[in-house]
């Protein structure tokens, strides 16, 4: 049936469809479009045409395809389109590890597998939860502007932490980094909010990064250089020790 999940059991539809666009493009298309119809109409045409071919290159940069997204309680699945560009052993961010307040313990100090999603103005933008369950922080640290591809980037460009925890305890961290081009981070959730794996979680404008701490003993089963797809790619699989760690807390 046309109405049900796409899923491992032959259920659904598989046809292609046109992207969608995501609403935050309609202002900055219309700019464009009425921007060039006024270059037009004072016959400047040397940049009416230019103009006017950013359009589609908006639309283009604010699509935000369909995605049919792994089902299993052991995936992590990528937040975002891009490219494999780091992966490290480092400390969780303050952030998400701090007692914020509210109750609910954050990370496990000590050292995680971070890996890191660069994502060029020609990936799609809109970032996805690696996992189903409550989020339980959204953070935003105002920064600097830097190359998004840097390692110093983590600690010093402008950036938001969003901590996700399960229904058994297993809590994933992952930030959303801007970039030289980026200037905003537009969130789509709020603590307390209940997300499925793979579920829109916001954007960032104009190329950017996104972070994501794996919990401890958990492998990546992805490599450096990898291209990654947002709510499909399997970035590793829950370990153990993370589900032990998850009941404990």
């Amino acid at each position: 049936m046309a109405n049900e999940i796409l899923d491992n059991r032959g259920r659904g539809e598989a046809t292609w469809h046109f992207p969608a666009f995501h609403p935050e493009s309609h202002k900055f298309a219309i700019a464009a479009a009425a921007l060039s119809g006024l270059c037009a109409f004072f016959a400047w045409e040397t940049l009416a045409w230019p103009v006017a071919a950013l359009v589609p290159c908006i639309l283009a940069f604010f699509r935000d395809p369909k995605r049919v997204t792994p089902q299993g309680d052991k995936y992590i699945v990528s937040p975002a389109d891009g490219l494999i560009t780091l992966i490290q052993q480092v400390d969780p961010p303050r952030e998400l590890v701090m007692d914020d307040g509210s109750g609910v313990p954050g990370l496990v100090p000590g050292p995680v597998t971070r890996l890191s999603i660069f994502m060029s103005v020609f990936d799609v933008h809109i970032n996805r939860a690696p996992i189903g369950g409550t989020v339980r922080r959204v953070v935003y640290i105002p920064g600097k502007f830097m190359n998004a591809d840097l390692d110093k980037a983590s600690e010093e460009n402008e950036r938001q932490h969003i901590l996700i925890e399960r229904g058994d305890g297993v809590k994933i961290g992952f930030t959303q980094i801007a970039g030289l081009v980026a200037r905003r981070i537009v969130p789509f959730v709020k603590p307390g909010d209940l997300l499925a794996a793979g579920q829109r979680v916001g954007l960032i404008r104009f190329g950017s990064r996104v972070d994501v701490y794996l919990p401890a003993g958990t492998e990546p089963k992805v490599l450096m250089g990898q291209r990654v797809i947002a709510g499909e790619t399997v970035l590793a699989e829950i370990g153990q020790a993370a589900l032990i760690e998850g009941v404990s807390q």
